[in-house]
């Protein structure tokens, strides 16, 4: 009995093998799903994507996203696309939880799913292109701010959405090493914004109101960021309450020149998405595998896998230095 339960083990790896390298080389169809269309950090990642797909000339890139950010929306284009059966499904989750079932269903029919950028429940998909680690995110942030600020400031966060995984993973890091590093720093409140640059500005004006000894404020989406730094700059705060975040040179730039904001905390995008469709490329070929310590991915070299992440690599941080090298 235990010889037939080995060999229908042996057949379906063989099986799997087989159907990962018939695609060798043949083109394939990955549906792109970011977020949200239209902003600055995501149209980013979608320049990254085309050039990874003109690089590998095997690879038909469709990006489609909802234009709010919202899981449903998100859930309602990839089940559209799954009775299309693309080889590939890549989405940015707006909710890990949420959209976990739509992505299973997308597993069953023998589409490969990768995230990127957000992660979901990690049965919903394969791997996850991750643009850094949470922790170095994190650590990166409150260092930042521990700089500006001082090691005892009073601080608030404007976040995205309390459901987005990758804004709470950072929150949930951000806290715990603010805890160690720096027990003196308290935080006074977190706030969403919805991926709304208005949602941002407002909320952000009425911290300034709310906690007069507020002395940071982080922006931790590329949103959040800019509409937080707006407000700081219209309130008269300048060089009074430090803006700490993550978002795109291209967004960030006034704000840097004008010294509202010293230091952009992120990572390029652009990399980000190229790195997302040479993953998908090689899951498709079977060159990508669990266990596997490295992806070899176009221009970016060896990018490092580490369980079922990809990882982009650490943070950067842009400056008044070198901000302006920057076109994305």
């Amino acid at each position: 009995m235990w010889r037939i339960g080995i060999w229908f083990i042996l057949a379906l790896s063989s099986l799997w093998l087989t159907s990962s390298t018939q695609q060798k080389g043949k083109t394939i169809t990955v549906l792109m799903v970011p977020k949200i269309k239209g902003i600055d950090y995501f149209n980013a990642c979608e320049r990254g994507a085309k050039e990874a797909a003109k690089d590998l000339g095997s690879v038909k890139l469709i990006y489609e996203g909802p234009t709010e950010a919202s899981v449903e929306r998100q859930s309602e284009l990839i089940e559209a696309w799954i009775a299309r059966k693309p080889d590939v499904i890549a989405v940015a989750c707006n909710d890990p939880s949420a959209i976990a079932p739509t992505l299973k269903k997308a597993m069953a029919r023998g589409i490969h799913v990768i995230t990127w950028d957000a992660d979901a429940n990690q049965d919903a998909r394969k791997f996850f292109v991750n643009q850094a680690t949470y922790e170095d995110i994190a650590r990166s942030l409150i260092d930042e701010m521990a700089k500006q600020a001082g090691e005892d400031a009073p601080v608030a966060v404007v976040t995205s959405s309390f459901t987005a995984p990758n804004q709470s993973e950072w929150l949930k890091r951000m806290k715990a090493y603010m805890a160690k590093k720096y027990p003196k720093m308290k935080l006074l409140t977190v706030k969403p914004s919805e991926e709304s640059l208005e949602l941002a500005f407002k909320v952000t004006m009425d911290i300034l109101k709310a906690y007069p000894q507020v002395k940071g404020i982080f922006g931790i989406s590329s949103v959040a960021f800019p509409g937080a730094a707006e407000a700081v700059r219209q309130a008269g705060k300048r060089g009074k309450v430090a803006v700490v975040g993550l978002s795109t040179p291209r967004s960030m730039r006034d704000y840097v020149h004008d010294g509202t904001v010293k230091t952009v905390i992120l990572w390029n995008p652009v990399d980000l998405g190229y790195l997302t469709v040479y993953t998908a490329r090689s899951l498709c070929d079977g060159t990508l595998k669990r266990g596997d310590k490295f992806i070899v991915a176009g221009r970016l070299g060896k990018r490092e896998v580490r369980g079922d992440e990809v990882l982009l690599g650490p943070p950067m941080k842009f400056t008044k230095a070198n901000i302006d090298l920057f076109d994305f």
